[in-house]
């Protein structure tokens, strides 16, 4: 779907971010910005700000910055498309569509109703399972042995589907309703007639007499069900099939719920059961999350970094629990960046999660959190797994083992330090393993999120959906920003990724010209106020400063005040916008205040830079003198013009340096 530039301007400039942010965020009022803990990563303090002036957020901490649909597709998983149709339904807009036939348009309005339908039909699902659980002592009696609280099962929404065949007759109006079976509530058994034809058998509910585990988006949305036996029959667990809102490749249970979780204890606990997210949340360990009955996927780890830098996989010890860390450690490697952790816990096999915190307490499972493998240590004990390292021959097939899984993971320091231990493993120079495997040394591919190579980053290789918003360099960075869709918000353009908490000094661009431009990309108001002179001087300025100034002139006169994420937006494709992004991002990039101090200030930086020009026109004049009898009185106007403006000066508050 292809969404027009302008649409995205007009909608930002009716969102406000302090809203849309408030929703998910605590927020308060801390001078002309609202402050709060960073939804992004794991603080005390808060160092999360929200702009009303820019309608922009930006976080002090980890670097995460941008306007609202960013925010919406950052924080609750959403697709571009599907957190502008969110804001858009909230505006009162109807969202265009540039792309495709109208055909194409037509099924995919059509598909997202289907969608939005699908999750009414199983929210009424889950409400009817609920009401039965409660009604159902033998369903309450198994949750109580089980350990688990009232509390915890309103909380993650439990309920109970009993043992008829039709229970769901008495819910839904029309028990032939295509939509059940679709959501996979209903099985429809097909049987044929007489003369061969095959037509629709028997129905019946899908789910009976099974504690219900309602599976959640990152949204709250309701988009399918987990079963569980009350005793020891087979199946033990049941899931919904896929449907066009269920991956199950692609979903965690518990995410949702979560979410609050991962950012107090700063790591996410993937285990293998429903039921091991819901005792753990009881616990004490509300962070844990599960697999939908299939292995780890790499979707699952990209999803989960989405809201932390730090997993924790939790496998039995048995070779099945073996088995399964060996594929979560394939689905890991390619987002294994300098900047997050991947561990691997493997409990005793007579335990799962629960059962040894109930055992051995929440202490001691913290220590075994604390103390799980690395995937480093996991990557060298899965290549080496079945070699003798005492052999030419032990060693060569460690490499080779080893090569897949090395090559998997993005470019950095963990990925370059490995070269050097497997190659003392297989005792060969890192160079020698490196030309082996037919990369350089000093300068591995870079990888993308599926271990191929990283192509340019350029908006072009990206589709309309992801070149909307390049994503924003860490605070104080002043180099242009990479492609949104390319990499994530501390990442820089043309290196390793910056650690995400690095919050050393460095050094912001101080040069008056620059901080004119941001008073005006985010307070434009100011541009009607400028005198003749004041247009003259931005336009002298070199480039690309006077395209900038040019740009923020006719933005003003076409479409008057803006703010700056509407600006960001009108921005893309002109060549100034490299300069505007580096201007308005990070620390520096902050212009709040009371408006007279900034106009003030405003008004002085745009005094000195004619004190500055002037001095130049000056010493022109005077190495004219010799050649240009009318260059001395040049000269003389130009110092007058000087002296007069840096006298005025002298009565006013310092604005720049």
């Amino acid at each position: 779907m292809s969404i027009p530039a302008s649409f995205i301007q007009e909608l930002l400039g009716r969102t406000d971010v302090v809203e849309v942010v408030g929703r998910h965020v605590q927020l308060k009022k801390s001078g002309a910005n609202y402050m709060g803990l960073c939804p992004f990563h794991a603080e005390k303090s808060p160092s999360f700000s929200v702009s009303p002036s820019k309608q922009f957020y930006h976080c002090f901490g980890c670097g995460a910055s941008g306007d609202a649909i960013k925010f919406l597709t950052e924080h609750t998983g959403a697709t571009f498309v599907e957190a502008v149709h969110d804001l858009a339904a909230q505006s009162g807009l109807t969202v265009p569509d540039e792309g495709g036939s109208p055909q194409d348009r037509e099924r995919a309005r059509q598909q997202r109703a289907r969608q939005v339908t699908l999750s009414d039909v199983l929210e009424k699902a889950g409400a009817a399972y609920r009401r039965h659980l409660r009604g159902s002592a033998r369903a309450i009696d198994y949750l109580k042995h089980r350990g688990l609280s009232g509390e915890i099962a309103r909380r993650f929404g439990l309920g109970y589907a009993p043992e008829g065949w039709r229970t769901l007759a008495s819910t839904f109006a029309r028990y032939d309703d295509p939509l059940l079976e679709e959501a996979g509530l209903v099985i429809v058994q097909a049987e044929k007639d007489d003369s061969g034809s095959v037509n629709e058998g028997r129905r019946y509910d899908r789910f009976r007499d099974r504690i219900m585990f309602p599976i959640r988006n990152v949204k709250g949305e309701c988009i399918g069900f987990g079963g569980r036996v009350l005793g020891d029959e087979k199946p033990k667990y049941l899931n919904s099939p896929e449907t066009p809102v269920f991956h199950k490749g692609r979903e965690l249970y518990g995410l949702y719920e979560a979410r609050p979780a991962l950012r107090e204890m700063g790591y996410a606990l993937v285990t293998e059961g429903y039921m091991d997210v819901v005792a753990l949340a009881q616990l004490g360990f509300p962070n844990a999350v599960a697999t939908l009955g299939t292995a780890c996927t790499p979707e699952h780890v990209h999803k989960l970094f989405r809201f932390t830098d730090s997993v924790v996989f939790s496998f039995d010890g048995d070779a099945a629990g073996r088995r399964a860390a060996r594929k979560a450690l394939d689905a890991a490697l390619p987002h294994a960046s300098d900047t997050r952790t991947v561990r691997f816990l493997f409990l005793p096999p007579e335990h799962d999660p629960d059962s040894f915190v109930r055992a051995h307490g929440s202490d001691a499972f913290s220590l075994q959190v604390a103390q799980a493998l690395p995937l480093s240590r996991f990557l060298v004990e899965a290549a080496r797994e079945g070699c003798d390292l005492g052999t030419a021959e032990g060693r060569a097939r460690m490499c080779s083992n080893a090569r897949p899984l090395w090559s998997a993971l993005p470019d950095g320091a963990l990925r370059r330090q490995l070269l050097g231990e497997l190659a003392q493993l297989a005792q060969l120079g890192a160079a020698d393993l490196a030309a082996l495997w037919q990369e350089p040394a000093g300068a591995p591919a870079a990888r993308r999120s599926d271990g191929a190579a990283e192509p340019s980053p350029d908006h072009a290789d990206l589709p309309p959906e992801d070149r909307w918003a390049p994503a924003e360099p860490m605070p104080f960075a002043s180099e242009p920003a990479a492609p949104y869709a390319a990499r994530k918000p501390w990442q820089r353009r043309n290196g390793p990724p910056e650690p995400a908490f690095d919050r050393s000094p460095r050094t912001a661009p101080a040069s008056r010209v620059d901080h004119t431009a941001r008073l005006l990309l985010s307070h434009m108001e100011f541009v009607e106020e400028l005198s003749h002179e004041h247009h003259d001087l931005l336009n002298a300025q070199p480039e690309p400063h006077r395209q900038l100034f040019a740009w923020i002139g006719g933005q003003f006169h076409e479409h008057g005040v803006q703010p700056w994420a509407v600006l960001r937006e009108s921005l893309r494709g002109a060549g100034c916008e490299n300069l505007a992004v580096r201007l308005m991002t990070g620390s520096h990039a902050q212009t709040e205040g009371e408006l007279a101090d900034l106009r003030a200030e405003l008004t002085d930086l745009l005094a000195r830079m004619e004190v500055d020009r002037l001095k130049q026109l000056e010493n022109d004049a005077l190495a004219a003198t010799s050649h240009d009898p009318a260059a001395l009185q040049r000269y003389r106007e130009l110092f007058r013009r000087r002296t007069e403006l840096e006298r005025r000066q002298t009565h006013t508050t310092p604005g720049g340096s």
